[in-house]
């Protein structure tokens, strides 16, 4: 190996030894050695010590040291961290098992929605929804594996999609008459060219980041099993919250004698079922995110112990997510959903006299939720790893990328844009199964509205989104550890993955020129 690591201010760099000279050498080892003696422990990636690539006692010092002069992974005491957060998890889960045994029988009778112009048993939509997730159970599975294939193409298509799609915002503005839709479309449309043009040269180092991603988890099968039980247990859920959400409605707005449904429930009980199902929606996709981060972090550091399909890697960071870290897990993924719910609640709410306030509230409240979910999807890279707390591990993370200057370089989500489209085209086509379920007389025979179609649609797309969302969250957080890795240690990388390694960090000086 020709490469040495070692540290300079706050830069780090990879050196090619065939063009130095030996005094150069010499200063480039010793640097790298004070570093090494300075660290004192090593690094503790799941409940693994990983011994340092130094010996102090030895004048040699192994090719590819690493840096540990930045925040490093430490064994952290025992117990649960986050602990009430998982105490509240538990108590909304119960409560909705409760609503089900009380409300749930009122979904299953014939009402009349007078307000929708629709009617009909009621049982139908459970089958819908039933029907729908299944549906897009298949599709999320096989668009794993075509990710897999073409991950490339992918990126570039997310990017191509997101593009024109700005300009059939601004077409179609012009083109019904409303000049400020319009308008604003072309500036959208001009912006997302300006950010393509930028980040095209990029694609070859996320394209590598995502082939890295894919191999640990091509080399840790069991992650998808993983991922498929949480899976169903997300349709599982899903199913669940719908029993619950319409046993509600029509016990809080419909006549038991007359069974005609008027209005809508009372917008607390819809901000509750609301941050319910959003709530548990995301501890699903965070307990997938953490499992995967351990198990990546073990195969980059210690690949011997995170190479088969149900490795001891998989199956004690599922473990170690499911007990001393899921506090964490529902601490932060109860702060999105309070946001979520708020907004969801804001939407139901839109009428021609507070639109204009009721879309500035949406905007807030979508910014606060996307600057949140940023800080989660890190901040639990190092649940997995190292199993800090929740609010110690957003704080270790970030100081990471500080120290190594990369405050910039993560802003760069081409891998994340691409997942979303993967998950919005699922969306789209169980939405269109759900219409298509919707219009067939043996699932609503005694249907009288024409209006009702839409509610299969929400059905199947709001089912295909959040199913296809938990199985792409193996390839995200995959993704999102390989980068946090990448930061604390490239050397550990360059030596127990050197090909891999090489296409990163050709294509990462392609793409950062100065960064190493």
């Amino acid at each position: 190996m020709y490469y040495i690591f070692f540290s300079r201010g706050n830069k780090s760099q990879f050196l090619d030894t065939r063009k130095l000279d030996s005094a150069v050498l010499v200063s480039s080892v010793t640097s790298a050695r004070l570093v090494m003696m300075a660290s004192g422990e090593p690094r503790v990636v799941q409940g693994i010590a990983v011994s340092s690539q130094y010996d102090p006692s030895s004048d040699q010092m192994v090719a590819g040291v690493s840096d540990y002069n930045v925040t490093k992974g430490q064994k952290q005491p025992g117990g649960c961290k986050d602990f009430p957060f998982a105490l509240i998890f538990y108590g909304q889960l119960a409560a909705i098992i409760v609503c089900a045994i009380i409300y749930g029988p009122a979904a299953f009778k014939t009402y009349q929605f007078e307000e929708f112009n629709i009617s009909g048993d009621l049982i139908g939509y459970i089958k819908v929804a039933g029907a729908t997730g299944v549906v897009a159970f298949v599709l999320a599975g096989c668009m794993l594996l075509v990710l897999m294939c073409i991950a490339s193409i992918l990126i570039k298509t997310a990017l191509i999609f997101t593009f024109c799609l700005y300009g059939l915002w601004a077409a179609y503005g012009f083109y019904i008459g409303n000049i400020i839709i319009g308008v604003i479309g072309i500036f959208f449309f001009l912006l997302m060219g300006c950010y393509v043009w930028a980040v095209w040269s990029r694609i070859p180092f996320a394209t590598a980041n995502l082939v890295t991603a894919l191999t640990a988890v091509k080399a840790n099968l069991g992650l998808s099993i993983i991922a498929y039980f949480f899976a169903v247990l997300s349709l599982a859920w899903y199913l669940l919250w719908a029993l619950v959400f319409v046993g509600i409605w029509v016990s809080t707005t419909c006549d038991i004698q007359t069974q005609i449904c008027q209005g809508e429930p009372n917008g607390g009980y819809l901000f509750l079922l609301f941050l319910s199902f959003f709530f548990t929606t995301q501890v699903i996709q965070n307990c997938v995110h953490v499992t995967v981060a351990g198990t990546v972090g073990t195969w980059w550091f210690t690949p011997s112990e995170a190479s088969c399909c149900c490795s001891g890697a998989v199956i004690g960071s599922w473990f170690r997510a499911m007990t001393t870290s899921f506090g964490s897990i529902c601490f932060g993924s109860l702060l999105v959903a309070i946001l979520q719910a708020l907004r969801q609640l804001v939407n139901t709410l839109r009428d021609g006299d507070n639109g204009i306030l009721i879309c500035i509230a949406d905007c807030i409240l979508g910014c606060l939720e996307s600057i949140l979910e940023y800080f989660n999807k890190w901040a639990y890279v190092y649940v997995g790893l190292y199993g800090y707390s929740y609010l110690e591990a957003g704080k270790n993370v970030f100081t990471l990328f500080k120290n190594r200057g990369w405050e910039a370089i993560i802003a760069d989500d081409l891998v994340s844009m691409t997942l979303f489209l993967v998950s919005l085209m699922v969306g789209l086509v169980t939405g269109g199964v759900g219409i298509g379920l919707m219009r067939q007389t043996d699932w609503f025979p005694e249907v009288q509205g024409a209006n009702d179609t839409w509610i299969g649609f929400v059905f199947g797309f709001l089912c295909g989104i959040v199913i296809c969302s938990v199985l792409m969250s193996v390839v995200a957080s995959a993704v999102n550890t390989v980068i946090v890795c990448f930061a604390e240690g490239p050397a550990e990388f360059e030596q127990n993955h050197p090909e891999l390694s090489r296409k990163m960090r050709a294509t990462w000086i392609k793409a950062y020129p100065g960064c190493f």
